[in-house]
């Protein structure tokens, strides 16, 4: 006897498993099965397909006229984070850039501040908080990233609260250290900064899978970010980058040359590092949700990338300045929106392309995967980033367990 049957679904989401991400046509490719069925035992997919009879099971889930998925992937998260900056949404309606607002020591360095002077619990608390409203929409699979301490402490602080969530909710979830995210105010340079992020890494890889850096104008540059990648992964660590941005500094190309797992932003990515893409593995992150908060015309080049036959993949870049928001769906929706992409590539950059670009093997629900499933309260599987701004998740269930239901009545 298994334990769980979803039937009657009226779609049933079924991304490709494969060593490597999708790339470029291959992101369209969705097998989409009209009266599909799930059966789960013992935490791990069964089946997968179209409807049966052939299984019995303990549970039964009559999904009649909703769409069945993998759990979403939120590949690119600054989850923990002290205080917030709404106080910046004035200063935006003036028309100050993100760098003028971080020159006047707001931005980042405000909510280094915060995140310094909140405790440990306190901060754990609040990120709680956050990752619980990423469930309830849908995402068992998170990157979270320090990045706020820019010091030995903080940055440990952030790390080892991370930690915490993963272990208190065993979630797929994957830890960055992102200690050059901006240089402090205390710092005697640029170089002496970066050198004291590098001397951390030995410490940190105990609560950190990737070790990150902000390659952008006024932070740190291509050859600082070289080195630093360099440095980490003689540490072990496999590494990221914040790349393009704002400015085209060539933060793909780099990210190619030194194997990043992934490449994130890249609004001004050149033509020279979208034409590398095809040759790597290397996913690029898009986050469109941080365009669209940032009242930015120029969204990045997703078109482009998958014309190059690169990998790409969605994300929320959920912070407290330039994105804030925890709901991937949304997310799902702007891409759609702005970075042109067809319902097809969005639903495979938030499930296989997402987990490819932090390492996890999820993101699908064939036989013998993680039986980690969203019911979705919508007609088709195009629906969903077409009605935006809202919850469509009405069954989160992880492991074979319903943990978050949706649903209710007015009886």
């Amino acid at each position: 006897m298994n334990d769980l049957i979803i039937q009657n679904i009226k779609e049933l989401i079924l991304p490709k498993s494969t060593d490597r991400p999708l790339k470029g046509a291959e992101l369209d490719q969705l097998d989409v099965i009209e009266n599909g069925t799930v059966v789960v035992n013992d935490g791990k997919i069964v089946y997968s397909g179209p409807h049966t009879d052939k299984y019995d099971a303990e549970q039964v889930i009559d999904a009649t006229g909703t769409v069945v998925s993998p759990s979403l992937i939120d590949a690119h998260t600054h989850l923990v984070f002290g205080g917030s900056r709404e106080h910046e949404m004035s200063l935006k309606r003036q028309g100050k850039s993100y760098l003028e607002i971080l020159e006047s020591g707001g931005g980042i360095l405000s909510t280094v501040k915060a995140t310094r002077d909140i405790s440990e619990e306190d901060l754990f608390k609040k990120a709680e908080h956050d990752l619980l409203t990423m469930i309830q929409h849908g995402v068992l699979g998170v990157e979270s990233k320090s990045g706020y301490g820019l010091d030995k402490e903080n940055e440990l602080k952030q790390l080892r609260v991370s930690n915490r969530l993963a272990e208190k909710y065993g979630l797929d979830m994957r830890h960055t250290f992102l200690g050059p995210h901006a240089v402090p105010e205390e710092a005697e340079s640029n170089e002496a900064f970066l050198n004291e992020m590098i001397e951390l890494l030995p410490e940190v890889k105990e609560y950190a899978d990737f070790a990150d850096i902000f390659c952008e104008t006024g932070v740190f540059s291509v050859e600082e970010s070289r080195h630093y990648m360099q440095k980490a992964k003689e540490v072990g660590f496999k590494v990221k980058i914040h790349a393009d941005e704002i400015d085209p500094l060539g933060g793909l190309e780099l990210a190619i040359d030194e194997n990043a797992i992934s490449a994130d932003h890249l609004v001004a990515s050149s033509a020279e590092g979208k034409a590398k893409l095809k040759n790597s593995d290397t996913v690029a992150v898009l986050l469109p949700a941080t365009t669209f908060y940032l009242d930015k015309n120029d969204y990045a080049d997703a078109r482009g990338m998958l014309d190059n036959d690169g990998a790409i993949a969605i994300a929320t870049d959920y912070n407290p300045g330039s994105s804030v928001t925890n709901n991937l769906q949304l997310a799902m929706a702007i891409a759609a929106l702005k970075l042109k992409l067809s319902p097809n590539e969005v639903w495979n950059a938030v499930t296989v392309n997402a987990a490819k670009a932090i390492d996890l093997d999820a993101g699908t629900i064939n036989e013998g995967d993680k039986a980690n499933i969203v019911i979705w309260n919508a007609p088709n599987h195009e629906y969903i980033p077409y009605h935006f701004g809202i919850n469509h998740a009405q069954k989160v269930i992880k492991d074979g367990r319903v943990i978050v239901d949706n649903e209710f009545s007015l009886d």
